[in-house]
């Protein structure tokens, strides 16, 4: 299967393997796969020093419900941060991306998951997201150029750059007039 995971404007493998616990199973006692590894908040919280002595890249999988200041003391550990995204319209992993960037320094690999669509990815990138994990059936190579589908903004974000109102201000400004 083609890999559906862009990182760095391109698309590239995915290393990581996806902890997903059925309904029912104890997140104390779930195998968890050699190699790196994504696991959700609750397998972290319960798992956390296990995790970390293994010595590979760990990442943790946040729901649109979970606090992402939770993870404050850990993120610097973390390789990844995964945000599902459970359908296209819930825009609370916008938020937590935000804040994780902005409020939290989280300075790793932010991820978008779940249903993550070519028309999101532009968006995704502004709020701090730098890998996207396409939805199936959705072609990564075709996607990417939604990474640059504008060249101006208009809002201020995570990424840095600033909104076209701050970016060039009129000759009549320059001169004092």
């Amino acid at each position: 299967m083609p890999s559906r995971l862009i990182r760095g404007n391109r698309v590239v493998p995915d290393e990581f393997d996806v902890v997903a616990p059925a309904d029912g199973d104890d997140v104390a006692t779930l195998p968890l796969p050699a190699g790196p590894v994504i696991v959700p908040l609750d397998v972290w919280s319960a798992r956390r020093e296990e995790l970390l002595a293994r010595g590979g890249a760990v990442g943790v999988q946040l729901s649109p419900t979970d606090v992402p200041a939770t993870l404050a003391e850990d993120l610097a550990r973390l390789a990844v941060v995964a945000v599902h995204f459970p359908k296209f319209a819930d825009g609370r992993g916008y938020s937590i991306a935000y804040q994780l960037r902005k409020r939290l320094a989280y300075r790793g690999e932010l991820r978008a998951v779940g249903d993550v669509q070519r028309d999101q990815l532009f968006y995704l990138s502004r709020s701090g997201f730098d890998a996207f994990l396409v939805k199936e059936g959705q072609d990564a190579q075709a996607a990417l150029v939604a990474l640059h589908d504008f060249e101006a903004t208009y809002q201020a974000s995570a990424d840095g750059r600033l909104p076209r109102y701050r970016a060039a201000r009129p000759a009549r400004e320059a001169v004092g007039g």
